[in-house]
């Protein structure tokens, strides 16, 4: 691929209007070339896609790789840095067979009736967080939303099922935040992504000594003992699951919650009607798309997308908050709107085969949360102003560093 192509930066700058829309120039972008060449940070360039149809095309078609090692594919930028040759790589960065293989063993752990068979737990967890809340003194300092409950409730959650010691999740919480922020250099991302290798290591060799009655415990028993998985294969397994599980659906939660404060007719309409909560659940998540460049592809062989010929070798960015809001397929789109009619056909979670694993979870996670929320703190409201709030602009993962709140 060409290495110095003059063409505009992968748009990243929040806006400067409101927070919750998408990075400045993906609307104009969508409108005037939905799909355009965008230069990265190490001289190379990708093709752009903004538009939901050409999004949905792109991610739903096996002739773009999502194997990190593929020619042309983008990983100038990506998350957690450029991977390193011969470093453990996930399922989500690998092609069919062996990504279907191995997403195969998990799957099962993630279906909508195992999330189901969790929701009364997630509600106990909730409803121990808000709890804690009540009782902190706000009368010199508002609660942090973010630390006592956006971060808490997902990260116990994916700590039970996958067997990890919750008290270590300020660990894990660090060492991705390093991995997940865009001004980590490699010198500061290695240690960190180290660290977090060696811990999940530990606690892969842990389960084989003494299993449990958790996700990696079962990985270890069947597909391990067959020798279906590797050890590297059970820490990737681990790694992705620990990471994807908390820091996403925390993000979630804290843009949620800030949504429905500063829209207390629509916090209004939940309250007196909780039924509305599943649906209005899509709709944050389309209205949000807390993943702001990506996913990533590159292609196989020559693919037209949108009257516009990609070629073999060249890689693709799917800009999913775009294609969210595009007004073709979501009318009057900046609106959050809780009972959009075709809100559950976001791209939130991805489409196609890579599509999100762990979606059933984080739904059921966001509907306990803003049904308990709005209960019992309807008086909620953000303790600064909206423009003081630390928005993870310097993120991979859209969302609020901090959000001070008092009821």
């Amino acid at each position: 691929m060409t290495t110095t192509a003059p063409f505009p930066a992968l748009p990243s700058r929040p806006p400067s209007g409101c927070p919750f829309d998408p990075p400045e120039g993906l609307a104009r972008l969508r409108l005037e070339e939905p799909l355009s060449k965008v230069s990265l940070d190490d001289g190379g360039w990708a093709w752009l896609a903004t538009r939901y149809a050409d999004v949905r095309a792109i991610l739903g078609d096996t002739r773009f790789s999502s194997d990190t090692s593929a020619p042309g594919y983008p990983v100038s930028g990506m998350t957690g840095g450029t991977p390193r040759p011969g470093a453990t790589r996930g399922f989500i960065r690998m092609d069919p067979p062996e990504h279907t293989r191995l997403r195969r063993m998990v799957t099962r752990d993630f279906m909508v009736k195992r999330v189901e068979a969790l929701r009364p737990t997630l509600q106990r967890l909730t409803d121990e967080l808000c709890d804690e809340m009540e009782r902190i003194d706000r009368s010199e300092h508002p609660v942090d939303l973010v630390q006592a409950l956006a971060l808490p409730l997902p990260s116990l959650a994916i700590s039970l099922l996958l067997g990890v010691p919750y008290e270590d999740h300020d660990t894990f919480q660090r060492l991705t935040g390093t991995l997940l922020s865009r001004d980590t250099t490699e010198e500061e991302r290695a240690p960190a992504r180290g660290e977090l290798l060696a811990y999940i290591d530990r606690l892969v060799n842990a389960k084989k000594a003494e299993p449990g009655d958790d996700i990696i415990s079962r990985l270890v028993t069947e597909q391990y003992a067959r020798g279906e998985l590797t050890h590297e294969d059970l820490v990737a397994f681990a790694v992705l699951l620990l990471v994807a599980g908390h820091e996403t659906t925390a993000n979630m939660i804290g843009l949620s919650a800030l949504s429905l404060m500063l829209d207390p007719e629509t916090a209004g309409r939940l309250r007196e009607d909780p039924s509305l909560v599943r649906g209005a659940v899509e709709e944050l998540l389309r209205f949000h798309s807390i993943i702001r460049n990506g996913p990533r592809r590159a292609a196989l062989e020559d693919v037209e997308v949108g009257g516009q010929l990609i070629r073999r070798g060249e890689g693709v960015i799917v800009a999913v908050p775009s294609a969210n809001r595009d007004e073709d397929t979501f009318p009057d789109a900046d609106r959050l709107d809780i009972c959009r009619p075709n809100a559950q056909h976001h791209v939130a979670f991805g489409y196609g085969i890579h599509q999100c694993l762990g979606q059933a979870l984080a739904r059921a996670e966001l509907q306990v949360v803003i049904t308990t929320l709005l209960r019992r703190f309807p008086g909620m409201r953000p303790a600064v102003p909206v423009e003081e709030i630390p928005f993870r602009t310097d993120m991979v993962i859209y969302g609020c560093h901090a959000l001070p709140v008092t009821w």
